[in-house]
């Protein structure tokens, strides 16, 4: 088992590198940028940038899926005063 790090090959530890790195984007990156974007343009989009979001939703969804829980998208109440 010693030798199994030495018999994989440099392009072999690129490839798995670059997947990672698709990986990460796909289902970290990408996904907290559209949170961030909706939650600082929500009330204000436009039809056309809201479609475009919508679009995005649909394309990163499994990322979204996983911050979901996390995330509070509602806007604030009014305080009691």
């Amino acid at each position: 088992m010693p030798g199994f790090l030495s018999s994989i090959s440099t392009d072999t530890l690129l490839v798995l590198a670059a997947y990672g790195a698709i990986l990460g984007a796909y289902l970290v990156a990408v996904p907290l940028a559209l949170y961030a974007w909706m939650v600082k343009r929500w009330t204000v989009m436009g039809k056309y940038e809201r479609l475009g979001v919508y679009g995005l939703v649909f394309l990163f969804f499994p990322g979204l899926i996983l911050f979901a829980p996390f995330i509070n998208l509602r806007m604030a109440g009014h305080s009691e005063a």
